[in-house]
């Protein structure tokens, strides 16, 4: 008979090898935890990887650490103020920097590394080597049971396919279910139902918007086509709006403008778009009225681009004619529509477009200092997992550094 399987020993486990168990792992490392990473997939980081277009926009100089809320969706956006005001944009910066690695500001405080994302990760991979982590990867993880607390406060035991490993902290660090091609997965939410925390129901965010097949037929030729908007949705109390550009699909709606009010859209419910921002179109139009000899299309074709202008006008009888021949009422009812386009999408591309997921672990059932589950000692969940989901730029990376670093030092400082 062949000895049973040595059951490795190690004081953290962490599941997940993307940002948050990336930088959790080597800070827990350095903090002078004994650390084991592990992830099923076969890449490590691939949401770091094709983040930014390849670029990584690794965080956001514009996050205000005291008012999450304005760059934070969940239950509770205040949650993640504690670990952000330890753990800020500066911060990782500052570590960024410590690596050599160069870097640039898109926009609105968007900070992608000038080369490639991979810098970022080997950034990441050079910090756990620091922190002598021990990972593997590719590697299975079939199941996790809670243990009666031994002599080396060991509390859970993982059974994976490298072997039994016991640990007196496991850190849930498995993301969200956006982007199913590159490994995600419902472990993590699984394991949180396991321990019986609660969960917020989940849905895509930050993800492209469709629409009804016939309904959208007269924009779908409009695929490819880019223009800065501002957009909203919601009621007068809930109201969100923002300031992006917008992306024609052939199935609808796209771009950071569509991603950002997505994790805001209730579904069944209208978005409206201003398609002509900082302009007032009545008055450029009536203004047209009485001095221009060109058709409608043509005016517009000013405000608008060319192939949008075609569309809109080709749609409405009364608008396929000279500006000058336009009642005053049709060219109000075109500035209207043109400034408050108003539709309701069918739905949205879903996790294999979003990139992001929101809801998950209830902030309820952790501990905002730590990330440590408040009736299960021992087991941390970070980064996208849980219920925070920041906006499109920069901030769902922020939020995994600082919990990564509020779960580390919580753990180093309960030796």
């Amino acid at each position: 008979m062949s000895s049973p399987a040595p059951t490795h020993l190690f004081d953290t486990v962490i599941l997940g090898a993307g940002a948050a168990g990336l930088f959790c792992a080597a800070q827990a490392g350095q903090r002078g935890l004994k650390v084991l990473l592990i992830d099923h997939a076969a890449k490590v980081a691939e949401k770091i990887r094709i983040s930014g277009g390849g670029r990584s926009n690794f965080t956001n100089r514009d996050l205000d650490v005291r008012q999450p809320h304005k760059h934070f969706v969940g239950q509770n956006p205040q949650f993640c103020r504690s670990a952000l005001s330890r753990f800020g944009p500066a911060d990782f910066v500052a570590l960024v920097d410590k690596h050599g690695i160069a870097y640039h500001e898109k926009h609105k405080g968007q900070l992608f590394a000038d080369h490639s994302a991979e810098d970022i990760i080997a950034m990441l991979m050079a910090e756990c080597r620091a922190g002598q982590v021990t990972h593997w990867q590719p590697c299975a993880v079939n199941g996790v049971t809670a243990l009666e607390a031994d002599a080396q406060g060991n509390r859970f035991q993982v059974n994976t396919a490298q072997g039994m490993v016991h640990c007196r902290h496991l850190v849930v660090a498995t993301g969200g279910l956006s982007i199913p091609k590159i490994g995600a997965s419902d472990l993590g939410y699984r394991l949180a139902q396991q321990f019986g925390l609660a969960l917020v129901p989940r849905v895509p965010g930050l993800v492209p918007m469709t629409f009804d097949g016939s309904a959208w037929a007269p924009y779908a030729q409009l695929a490819g086509l880019a223009l800065p908007v501002v957009i909203g949705t919601g009621s007068k109390k809930t109201r969100m709006s923002f300031n992006e550009d917008l992306l024609f699909t052939h199935r609808g709606l796209s771009g950071p403008a569509i991603l950002q009010i997505s994790s805001y859209w209730t579904p069944g419910t209208p978005i409206d778009i201003n398609l002509v921002p900082d302009i007032d179109v009545a008055a450029h139009l009536m203004a047209a009225k009485q001095q221009s000899r060109k058709l409608i299309v043509n005016e517009l074709a000013g405000l608008v681009p060319a192939r949008l202008a075609d569309a809109w006008v080709a749609q409405d009888a009364d608008l396929q004619r000279p500006v000058a021949e336009a009642s005053d009422k049709a060219l109000q009812r075109l500035a209207e529509r043109l400034t408050r386009w108003e539709l309701t999408p069918t739905g949205t591309e879903g996790y294999k477009k979003a990139e992001v997921t929101v809801g998950g672990v209830d902030t309820k059932e952790l501990s905002q200092q730590t990330m440590e589950a408040k009736q299960v000692p021992g087991l941390y969940c970070i980064g996208e997992v849980v219920d925070i989901t920041g906006w499109l730029g920069g901030y769902n990376f922020q939020w995994a550094w600082a919990s990564a670093v509020a779960c580390a030092a919580g753990m180093a400082e309960s030796q």
